[in-house]
């Protein structure tokens, strides 16, 4: 028997409520954990939330809420949102989980132990955003490549891990382990910045800054950095070091993540688990991000897709089986409506769903609703080879699916579908049902497209799971059997003849979109009514209105003020300003940070909260309030003034 399968996704961070990226990640891993079990793998799925850190305090103060509570809301949603997507996770890890919190100090305290933490003053370049040290080199046009802004320079004492020490290990572990992160591209990224010396990793915080994380155990002063805390939640989550789950699932370990968190994951976590004793991970599988608009999503740019209202609107089968067919895993790709529609009606509706249809419709018309006896030597094989091409396509979506590439996987099976479809036409079954001597070649065909649904109903299981155990039930096989038979996707005739098949029925509707823009609410909803003109003004009135561009290079919460955030202004002055805006409804801080707006340079200063405005963000509102800033669409020299 195979050996027990462990994928994990990383644990989202709760500054932010779950979206489209999030939802990929995690259908990817139940995709995967779906998969290995459909070829017999006793598979073990972890997710969780990542409950500490800076962004974490920050995000719970512009809500106003207390620090625990805000986590257990946001852990929450994401929590609920998994099963709303058919996400079969086995386990809900949170690092406020005081299990985590126990490992986490083991941990520490033996690397501590062996030497490879040490205490030491540091002084380097600090962005806030990422909550990180960055190196020159790491810098572009010295500025964060995330935040677009000039990281800080500050100093502090702190505890160091020597990840220096474990560098030629790393190089010669990724060298040695083709397939280690994947795809090679990513593996190629990790060795490119390894050419260059690796220096040690800051894995604390002073709790003059931040009380908000894990205790060091050596040091009650100092809280354990976030990364240090959240990798290590992969091995708490089963019970490191002696537990059961532990000693059975480790040796599978895969994990899945976006490429925003390779180096974390290609380089911090594999020198980690060295230092630790912690057997490495078989697999990092990295993905790339979906654009919205040419753009990545960004909630200050309006463009961030929610994915519970996408598969509520459309379906969720129908949205999982978008994700893992349009996007190359490892590459960039785009997210519409349009394509999400188009694929629907396409591959899901016309494809597959109407080939279900007509071979049950078929069956029941012809061979009495039951599955007809096999006659191998008269179902037109010698012209079209349907059992080689269903083994065929078997042998392609395998070797795909294992290798991450979903998409691959589906192409072959929607390959074998199309053959299918030109299979029924071709032999016409309608035809030979017209003729009593060709009733067994009729029977022959019947039976070789209801074996060939069998196939594609295994295998668009991890994909299509309720489709799938609906395709299967209507073929009268118990579902639970049958996605427990490893083999029966590797056989062709496995049906047996007689068996009754149930009605067919519509596995996906076909979206027709005009109908469903004249069923949207909005559209039954009378425009909304204009806001009255102010009081006309002449030219000299608006030549006093001094209009500059603003780049903003940092943003927070006001203390006790839920409309409020304080930014830092760079409008081409020798001092960056501070401006208080009422825009904290509709943006988080870290979106805002790198954006340009527009400023109105020559308000007269005025105290918000105790703060000093040195200017007004111009932005657009309506009687809900704010809903989106001004600005330009080029990027131009902070300071240039608007006309």
């Amino acid at each position: 028997m195979a050996s027990p399968f462990y994928i994990t996704t990383p644990i989202y961070y709760v500054n932010a409520r779950p979206h489209l990226g999030h939802a990929y990640t995690t259908i990817v891993a139940d995709t995967a954990k779906r998969y290995h079990q459909l070829r017999g793998q006793d598979a073990y799925f972890l997710t969780g939330t990542d409950e500490h850190g800076d962004k974490v305090v920050e995000a719970a103060e512009k809500e106003n809420k207390e620090v625990r509570d805000y986590v257990d809301m946001i852990s929450g949603l994401f929590r609920n949102l998994w099963p709303e997507l058919l996400i079969s996770n086995d386990q809900f890890i949170r690092t406020t989980d005081a299990d985590h919190i126990k490992v986490v100090q083991e941990v520490l305290q033996k690397i501590y132990d062996n030497g490879d933490i040490y205490f030491s003053e540091y002084e380097g370049l600090y962005c806030f955003g990422c909550e990180r040290f960055y190196l020159e080199r790491e810098l572009v046009d010295g500025k964060c490549p995330d935040h677009e802004v000039e990281p800080k320079k500050i100093k502090e004492s702190n505890y160091f891990f020597r990840m220096s020490k474990y560098q030629d290990w790393l190089i010669d572990h990724i060298k040695k382990n083709p397939g280690f992160i994947r795809p090679q591209r990513y593996a190629n990224e990790v060795l490119s910045f390894l050419k260059e010396p690796l220096e040690d990793l800051c894995i604390s915080r002073p709790k003059t800054r931040l009380t908000w994380g894990i205790d060091l155990p050596f040091d009650e002063n100092y809280v354990t950095y976030v990364w240090f805390d959240a990798l290590l939640n992969y091995a708490s989550a089963l019970g490191y070091p002696e537990g059961e789950k532990f000693q059975k699932y480790w040796p599978g370990v895969q994990h899945v993540v976006a490429k925003d968190i390779l180096k974390p994951h290609g380089i911090y976590w594999p020198t980690m688990m060295k230092a630790a004793g912690i057997p490495v991970y078989n697999h990092l599988n990295v993905h790339g991000y979906w654009n919205v608009a040419d753009s990545k999503m960004s909630k200050s740019l309006g463009n961030v897709v929610e994915p519970l209202e996408l598969s509520k609107k459309y379906g969720i089968e129908q949205f999982r089986y978008f994700l893992m067919r349009e996007m190359t895993f490892g590459l960039d790709s785009s997210f519409s409506e349009e394509a999400l529609v188009g694929r629907i009606n396409s591959d899901l509706a016309n494809d597959l769903g109407n080939l279900f249809s007509r071979v049950i419709s078929m069956a029941h018309k012809f061979c009495k609703g039951t599955v007809p006896e096999n006659h191998p030597d008269l179902a037109f094989d010698s012209d079209w080879k349907l059992s080689d091409a269903a083994m065929e396509a078997v042998e392609a979506y395998d070797l795909a699916m294992d290798e991450f590439q979903f998409h691959k996987g589906l192409a072959a099976v929607w390959e074998f579908i199309s053959r299918m479809n030109k299979y029924v036409d071709f032999t016409s079954p309608w035809v030979l049902a017209k003729d009593k001597a060709a009733a067994a070649q009729l029977e022959a065909v019947m039976y070789n497209l209801l074996e060939g649904l069998r196939l594609v109903a295994g295998m668009v299981w991890p994909v299509l799971p309720n489709a799938a155990e609906k395709m299967v039930g209507h073929l009268g096989l118990d579902k639970d059997a049958f996605l427990k038979d490893s083999a029966a996707l590797g056989e062709w005739g496995v049906l047996k003849p007689g068996t009754q098949l149930q009605k067919a029925v519509t596995l996906f509707p076909r979206i027709d979109v005009k109908k469903m823009e004249e069923k949207a609410p909005e559209k039954k909803q009378k425009a909304p009514k204009t806001p009255e003109l102010k009081p006309e003004i002449d030219i000299e009135d608006f030549g006093k209105v001094d209009l500059r561009v603003g780049t903003v290079i940092e943003a927070q919460a006001v203390p006790k003020a839920n409309k409020l955030l304080q930014l830092t202004v760079d409008l081409g002055e020798p001092e960056p300003r501070t401006v208080v805006a009422g825009i904290a409804k509709a943006f988080e801080p870290g979106d805002l940070v790198g954006q340009q707006v527009i400023v109105v340079a020559n308000l007269k200063p005025a105290k918000l909260m105790g703060i000093t405005s040195q200017g007004m963000v111009v932005a657009a509102v309506n009687k809900k309030g704010v809903i989106g800033l001004s600005t330009v669409n080029t990027p131009v020299p902070p300071g240039t003034t608007l006309r």
